[in-house]
Parts: C-alpha cells; structure tokens; sequence
C-alpha cells in the first residue's frame, strides 16, 4: 500500500506540460495590428489624413470661381483636380505615420520585445507593411470619394464639373487612395532604414518635397528626364497617378504607379537588408 500511495503522489506531482505556441506569420499579423491600433498617433495621423482629404477638397470647390485668374484655383481643369488638393499635405500625414510606426519601436525599445518573439526577421517587415497598406488604403480610398461626391454639389452647373460615371474619375480616386497607401509603406520603409523617427521623416520630406526644387538648381535640360521619375506629386510619379490629364512630358498612370513602386520597393529592401544584418 506504501508503495502504491508513493506513485500515485509522484503521479500527481508530475508537471504539466505546457502548450506550444508556434510563430505563424497570421500571428504576426495580429500583433502588428494590435500594435498599429493601440497608438494614440496613429488614430490622431488617421483623422488628420481624413479631415484634410475631405475638408480641403470641398473649401475649394465651395471657393471655385470660374473667372478668377490669379489664386489656387486659377489653374483647376476639372473637379477632380479641386477634390484631390489635399493630397500633398495628406501624403506628408500618412508618410509620417509609416515612419513612426517602424523607427518609433526602435525609439522605445519595443522592437527587441518584437524581434525576441519573433526569430524571423522577414515576418516582422513583412506584416508592418501589410497592416499599414490596408489600413491606409482604405481610409485614403473613403477620403479621395467623400471628397469628390461632397464638392460635386457645389460645382454642379460649372465648367469644371465631373461625375463618377466621367471617363477617368474612378481611376484618379482610387489612384488617390493607391497612392497614398503606397507613401505610407514608403514612410515604414525609411523608417525601418534608418532607424531614427527624425531621420526617417527628413528623408521622406526630400523625396516627396524637396526633390523638386533641388532640381530647379539644375540646368534646366536635365529637368524634364529626371522629374517624371522622382515618387511625388510634383511633376512626378505621383501626380500621374493621380491626375485625370496627363501632362506633357509626364508618364502614363500606369508608368507612374510602376516607378513609385519600384522607390517602395528599394525602401523595403534596404530595410529588410539591415534587418536580417544587423538584428540576427
């Protein structure tokens, strides 16, 4: 009896196995979206986005006059020109939301947290980038749409004056949003490059901003080779995604979108590069 009381207490004081948890990407994804949406900054870069996307965009079709020649409409073609204004600010929103997102967990120190979990380093890139796309792009998709449907109203009648069953509409809306989920995955890109939040965002600046004018510094020929293929909305990529007529010179929507993928591209390599480098 002695010995059967013996087993049975070690029986029972035998420990219990614990549960394996394997890393999956779609774990990783979670996570990331669990990050993405318990920041403050991002709901607060979100609704900026939103507002400046909605807000510019009917200020300046309620402010559209057809007979004036000087101010920011002078130049206005079509409504969706009016409802897509705000895109260059909203892009510099966005962008910043990518930087924060990616350089900020190196700020903090949460990314050691996030690499220790996670000993691949790929999923982790790979999963940012897939939140923040979706995300962004649905949001900037609604904004670039509230935007046109709440200005129509207030062109209708004028010169300029466009529907969503226009030739070219849907293509400039959806471009907008496209668009700008594209900057905010360029945003991440340098962010995780360059591990720095103020670094990240000078560097998006000079990209999307600041190009352009450096190129005004150059003789003048060389110009119209190089603008078209700068990511912003300036004479660049960016802006032939997004505009209804294609400027002389510009590319083709379909060439513009290709070569801002191409910047996003080489952004997320140089990420990933230094990430499999110097976080293994």
């Amino acid at each position: 009896m002695s010995a059967t009381l013996t087993a049975t207490t070690q029986t029972s004081a035998a420990p219990t196995p614990k549960p394996t948890y394997k890393v999956t990407f779609g774990r990783v994804v979670r996570s990331e979206w669990s990050k993405f949406l318990s920041l403050r900054s991002t709901w607060i870069t979100l609704g900026l986005a939103l507002v400046l996307l909605v807000g510019i965009g009917v200020m300046f079709a309620y402010r559209y006059n057809p007979a004036a020649v000087h101010g920011p409409n002078a130049d206005v073609h079509d409504s969706v020109t009016i409802a897509l204004r705000s895109t260059e600010l909203a892009q510099l929103a966005l962008g910043v939301l990518g930087v924060l997102a990616t350089a900020g967990e190196y700020t903090t120190g949460l990314i050691r947290s996030t690499l220790t979990a996670v000993p691949k380093r790929w999923p982790v890139l790979a999963a940012k980038v897939l939140v923040y796309f979706g995300v962004v792009l649905v949001v900037a998709t609604v904004g670039a749409f509230a935007s046109f449907l709440g200005g129509e109203p207030l062109l209708h009648g004028q010169p300029v004056a466009l529907t969503l069953s226009s030739p070219g509409v849907l293509r400039c809306l959806f471009g907008a949003g496209l668009y700008l989920a594209l900057i905010a995955v360029l945003g991440a890109g340098l962010g995780m490059l360059v591990r720095s939040v103020a670094g990240g965002i000078s560097l998006l600046v000079t990209l999307l901003m600041l190009m352009p004018i450096f190129l005004d510094i150059l003789p003048s020929s060389w110009k119209p080779d190089v603008s078209p293929y700068l990511p912003g909305l300036e004479g660049g990529a960016g802006g032939s995604i997004i505009d209804l007529h294609t400027a002389p010179g510009a590319l083709s929507p379909g060439a513009g979108l290709a070569v801002l993928c191409a910047w996003v591209v080489a952004a997320l390599i140089g990420a990933a590069y230094r990430l499999q480098r110097f976080d293994s």
